[in-house]
């Protein structure tokens, strides 16, 4: 059937009519709200896309730090005795040391490299306030002293631990005595200090590396009795236990604060109290 012209135009108003009165109201109604995604429907959410908080905050808490959980660990030893240093042997080679020969009951807590620097390392080791050693790797300390100058507040010293971290067994003369030399002059220049002690990288060495010590003017060398690693003492003796003039073995990382604990408790466990590795060479 053939519609009539005027018809058609009049289906056509009818139609826009419709379509205006639709947008006029959509128009004066206010917009839905905007919800948290499977949260409820009258939590509004930021303009920018992003949760805002104007409703409660039920997302779990931030962790505690670790030195909240385990300041309260943190043993209480007796006053270190006055020590009896031990004559280090001349010779063309300085000598190395897996620990002290010392009867006096004291070990030594030695922490090494520096590579993860935590702010809660320099509060644990402010309110625990034991002597102990840092063998640093030159360059990364050099780039932020102020944190080992906190811990050096705390107790600690510093000493030698080369330039690049390399292991040294087998390196000729010149390498190694740019590693060892090189690295304790710069220490030496960041924290205004005199280093005497050197730990080999991975506790890798030979006799170049002895000699190279020697010719650096440090008078020792250091391996490790014990380690300590994700709050787990390692020991490395069936007796399980440390021993008076051992020398324990601990690195910056992010179990610093749970290695530290571990370690001083290991030490009380044994009757022993942490003494400064350095007051021990003559």
């Amino acid at each position: 059937m053939v519609v009539p012209p005027r018809a058609r135009l009049a289906s056509v108003g009818a139609l826009l009519a419709v379509a205006l009165t639709i947008l006029a109201a959509s128009a004066t109604a206010p917009p839905a709200p905007r919800t948290r995604s499977g949260g409820p429907p009258d939590a509004p959410v930021a303009s920018n896309g992003g949760d805002d908080l104007a409703g409660p905050d039920t997302s779990p808490a931030a962790p505690a730090s670790p030195y909240d959980s385990f300041a309260s660990r943190i043993p209480k030893f007796p006053p270190a005795p006055v020590p009896q240093p031990i004559t280090v042997p001349a010779g063309p080679s300085a000598p190395i040391y897996k620990r002290l020969p010392v009867t006096q009951p004291v070990a030594f807590l030695t922490i090494d490299d520096g590579w993860f620097q935590l702010p809660d390392d320099p509060r644990l080791m402010l309110a625990a306030h034991f002597p102990f050693t840092m063998f640093l790797i030159a360059p990364v300390a050099a780039k932020n002293p102020g944190f080992f100058q906190q811990l050096e507040g705390a107790g600690g010293v510093v000493e030698d631990h080369t330039v690049t971290h390399p292991s040294l067994k087998g390196a000729s003369y010149e390498f190694q005595h740019h590693e060892i030399c090189d690295g304790r002059t710069s220490l030496e220049h960041t924290f205004g200090t005199t280093l005497h002690l050197f730990r080999p990288p991975f506790g890798n060495y030979d006799q170049t590396t002895l000699r190279v010590v020697h010719d650096c003017g440090l008078k020792a060398a250091f391996y490790w009795s014990e380690t300590v690693n994700n709050g787990v003492v390692a020991y490395q003796t069936a007796e399980h236990q440390i021993r008076a003039g051992d020398i324990i073995l601990m690195h910056f990382r992010p179990g610093f604060v749970r290695d530290v604990i571990a370690a001083l408790v290991a030490i009380h466990n044994a009757g022993l109290t942490p003494a400064l590795l350095e007051n021990y060479i003559a």
